[in-house]
């Protein structure tokens, strides 16, 4: 059995429906026999995920793997079956995700809290139009503007 010692993608980039995860020198290696291989980028450098499914797509990518002068060549299926690599997969998804949840829940919220500001401007200009006070309508209308 071969065992990923170490996984972590140089860049996630998502591309439609696809996840797309390259790889480079330092960032992947596997443990076979108790040696260490570490990836070298000379065929495959990427997995290729379906977003929805979260099945690989790109199953021929072949991986080679070096040790001093000796080199591993595995096609990606094959590296599926034999290796844990699944459960590396696995948490670099729940990391990309929880990142992108983080982006998109402040950009949201600074949105609403933009517009709830505007909304409070809005009902405060009423209000100084209905108690008819002039100097808190204008300063109102210049904060408004900026």
């Amino acid at each position: 059995m071969i065992l990923v010692q170490l996984m972590k993608p140089f860049y996630t980039k998502y591309e439609g429906n696809s996840i797309k995860m390259v790889f480079a020198y330092q960032y992947f290696s596997i443990r076979k026999d108790e040696e260490l291989f570490h990836f070298i980028p000379v065929d495959g450098k990427e997995i290729i995920l379906n977003a929805q499914t979260l099945q690989v797509e790109n199953l021929s990518e072949v991986f080679v793997f070096q040790k001093g002068n000796r080199f591993i060549r595995l096609p990606l299926y094959q590296l599926l079956l034999v290796s844990d690599i699944h459960t590396h997969l696995q948490t670099i998804l729940e990391e990309a995700n929880q990142v992108d949840t983080q982006d998109v829940s402040v950009v949201g919220t600074e949105e609403v809290i933009q517009l709830l500001e505007q909304q409070n401007v809005e009902r405060m200009i009423d209000f100084a139009l209905t108690t008819r006070d002039e100097s808190l309508f204008n300063k109102l209308l210049k904060y408004k503007e900026n």
